[in-house]
């Protein structure tokens, strides 16, 4: 094909040097030509249909992509924190994504989801957390539709100490490929240090989405400018050091317990905390233990090792107190240390059964395992290497905000115990219980946890149930209720040992009485009757005011020990419902999920 002078805008020399070029040119040497020359147009207000035109439209229009939902179940905040976080990350790069908990999103529309991420944790025995539990039971039943079209990836947090590791992450994961769902990423199981591999996750995820992107669009992930400003200076990556105000006993002579109740100092710090939240404390070891250890093992304390991958460093004494958790042990652990040691009797523990190596890590911590099973081979930063971070604690908050300007109230069991001759400790209640005073510091942050709060009318009424230190969150409830001049009907039901020397809070429960803040109180003291009485058995003797007050639109909320006092107090609550409504099992199970589900059944359990 020759370029003619005639028909063209080009002199004689012109179209001489084009037809030599053009002879040379490839068929996609042409295409690109054809798509530079024509770009400038493109920029222009004129829009004159011509092939290149069209090139450089199909090349510079952006792929559709496709929608992104992304749903969390979580317990204490954590998921539901990141799930935030990744969704404002994915928005800032154009993505459409939607955002939701498990029990606010709409089971229909699963089969028009495109890509589905999951973010969940895992509850006790490996159940679901309780704003997961109807989607959860919706895509393990028969209504479940078929996915073909769906692609998925799941992030689950879990904690490694107990059996079922990040069980409701695995199960999500499994049934979504069996319903025809292609894993747009593989799932990744967090332990109780989540942020890292967290991170990396989501990382993988974007890595995958922005393939499908015109990459030259696609920029590194960062907060923009109006989203950092908006970020408090203090939070769980930097936490603030509060000063302790008060650091008191609540228990009474006699009793064997110790209950402490610390006031937190929070000036200048902007942290912003509603009642139902938690405070996360982030502990250290008790030097003792640290220092048997390293004597065990023979270390030399101020050998200077690395403490995470970016290749801090501390003095090995001092990692060992703030750093790296020894007090418990874990399957992984025991399997990644039998790696630095030929002790067989440990390879034998650990090829044993479940039951075995439960019994034998119950209540036994990382000193027990090195005597038991040396000698080890390796330096200390080895064994540093297959230890985990010290997890943060989190601990109701017993104030609100509004009664209490710029400080935060703790109410803290302390967890002492004997266990295979040596006495054992709690390593954050320890801290405040015997090693924190009036003027030390606590690194801090505020956990918020959507999933325990008052009702926005003041006017509803609430039921608070709960044993020991499980009465913290209604004192900032109350506190809360009290500044907001709130109407609505309040029912506390306490439970602990003895009256005398186990009641915590006894003065402002009783004040509160008086002022009509707190309607009623029913209380249970186990160790003070022959037979032992629990809040379930109170509830049970006020079952038909109970029913009332649920049907009057009345909130439910539950904390404490989940083992024992939550299931025992969720049964009591069914058994209640199914007699006073005149009501089946089912129906009465489905009545409490109803509960549940407008947010009127709310549970904060350890």
């Amino acid at each position: 094909m020759q370029l003619e002078v005639m028909n063209s805008p080009f002199n004689q020399e012109q179209a001489e040097l084009l037809n030599r070029l053009l002879s040379t040119l490839t068929d996609s040497q042409k295409m690109w030509l054809s798509g530079y020359l024509a770009a400038p147009q493109a920029s222009t207000a004129v829009k004159e249909y011509s092939p290149a035109n069209e090139t450089i439209k199909q090349a510079n229009s952006p792929q559709k992509t496709r929608e992104i939902t992304i749903l969390y179940g979580s317990h204490t905040g954590n998921c539901q924190s990141l799930a935030e976080e990744f969704t404002q990350k994915l928005k800032q790069e154009d993505y459409n994504v939607t955002l939701s908990s498990m029990d606010d999103f709409k089971t229909k529309a699963l089969k028009k989801v495109e890509d589905l991420l999951i973010l969940t944790s895992t509850h006790g025995d490996g159940d679901p957390p309780d704003n997961a539990i109807t989607f959860y039971e919706y895509l393990h039943s028969k209504r479940a539709p078929k996915l073909d079209g769906l692609r998925f990836s799941v992030l689950s947090l879990g904690d490694s100490s107990y059996e079922f590791f990040c069980q409701t992450g695995k199960d999500f994961d499994k049934r979504l490929s069996e319903l025809g769902g292609e894993r747009l990423y593989d799932r990744i199981d967090c332990d109780l240090d989540f942020e890292e591999p967290a991170y990396q996750w989501f990382e993988g995820v974007f890595g995958k989405l922005s393939q499908e992107k015109d990459t030259s669009a696609v920029q590194p992930l960062s907060p923009s400018p109006d989203a950092s400003a908006d970020l408090p200076v203090y939070s769980r990556a930097n936490p603030f050091h509060a000063e302790i105000l008060e650091n008191i006993n609540l228990n009474g002579r006699g009793s064997n317990k110790e209950t402490r109740h610390l006031e937190l100092d929070l000036e200048g710090a902007q942290l912003d905390y509603q009642p139902g939240d938690s405070l996360g404390i982030y502990p250290e070891n008790d030097s003792e233990l640290v220092d048997q250890l390293i004597a065990e093992m023979n270390w030399n304390p101020e050998e200077s090792v690395p403490i995470n991958k970016q290749g801090d460093i501390r003095s090995l004494r001092e990692a060992l107190l703030s750093t790296f958790e020894i007090t418990s042990l874990t399957k992984p652990l025991l399997e990644k240390a039998s790696k630095l040691s030929e002790n067989q009797d440990l390879h034998k523990l650990l090829e044993a059964d479940s039951k075995q190596l439960k019994d034998y890590m119950y209540g036994r911590d990382l000193l027990d395992l090195v005597k038991d099973f040396g000698p080890w081979s390796g330096s200390a930063s080895d064994f540093l290497g297959i230890l985990r971070k010290i997890p943060v604690r989190l601990y109701s908050i017993a104030s609100s905000l509004k009664a209490n300007p710029d400080e935060v109230h703790l109410t803290i069991g302390a967890l002492r115990y004997d266990a295979h001759g040596r006495n054992r400790k709690g390593v954050c209640s320890g801290q405040c219980a015997e090693r924190s005073q009036q003027g030390d510091r606590l690194p801090v942050f505020v956990q918020k946890n959507s999933n325990f709060k008052l009702p926005e009318n003041h006017d509803t009424p609430i039921i608070m149930i709960g044993a020991g230190t499980g009465v913290a969150p209604y004192r900032a409830f109350l506190e809360e209720r009290e500044e907001e001049e709130a109407e609505g009907k309040s029912w506390l039901f306490f439970g602990e040992q003895h009256f005398v020397s186990d009641f915590l809070y006894q003065t402002e429960w009783q004040q509160w009485l008086k002022e009509g803040v707190l309607t009623k109180m029913d209380v249970a003291f186990s160790r003070d009757t022959e037979e032992k009485v629990y809040v379930q058995h109170r509830m049970k003797e006020r079952g038909q005011e109970l029913f009332e007050w649920i049907e009057a639109g009345a909130y439910i909320y539950v904390c404490g020990d989940e083992k024992y006092m939550a299931k025992d107090v969720q049964s009591t609550l069914l058994q209640i419902i199914q007699e006073e409504g005149k009501l089946s099992e089912e129906e009465a199970d489905e009545y409490l999920n109803h509960l549940r589900k407008e947010k009127r059944y709310q549970r904060d359990v350890y």
